[in-house]
């Protein structure tokens, strides 16, 4: 985060809130890649690995933009992004399904059950890291370490 933070300039510091991004995931090596991905764009994030509260947490935080697992043990996440689309305190905030379904039938599956976007695992930090930009268009500047490494 501290790297991300030093490329933007002080004034823009000051005048915008990092992104906050809820991340709803059970495994702990894909909340790992995913928190530090997170990390690196300059987001703040809070993680959950169990979804039976991911509306609560939502309706209480308001995030930005929320990444969801599909395949979680209590309740899955097309019925989670179901709950958040038809809550109004919820029902704009960009939903993206981060899951290891990855054939054209569950793509589609998902995008109906009110998913904003889709990325299958294992995916390039680069697809995440544009679809999150994407989503939170303005609210974020891209700045991941490999990126500017490449660049010297």
């Amino acid at each position: 985060m501290y790297l991300t933070h030093s490329f933007m300039s002080d004034e823009k510091k000051q005048s915008s809130q990092p992104p906050l991004i809820l991340v709803v995931e059970d495994h702990d090596d894909s909340l790992l890649l995913l928190s530090y991905a997170l990390e690196l764009l300059g987001c703040r994030f809070i993680c959950q690995s169990d979804s039976s509260t991911t509306l609560l947490v939502a309706k209480e935080y308001q995030p930005d933009l929320i990444l969801l697992d599909i395949l979680l043990p209590s309740l899955n996440g097309l019925d989670v992004a179901r709950y958040l689309k038809r809550e109004p305190l919820t029902c704009n905030i960009p939903v993206v399904a981060v899951t290891a379904l990855a054939g054209r039938e569950h793509q589609e599956r998902i995008l109906r059950a009110g998913f904003n976007d889709y990325i299958s695992k294992p995916y390039m930090l680069e697809d995440l890291e544009a679809i999150i930009c994407r989503l939170l268009d303005d609210k974020i500047e891209p700045y991941l370490e490999f990126e500017v490494c490449r660049e010297n």
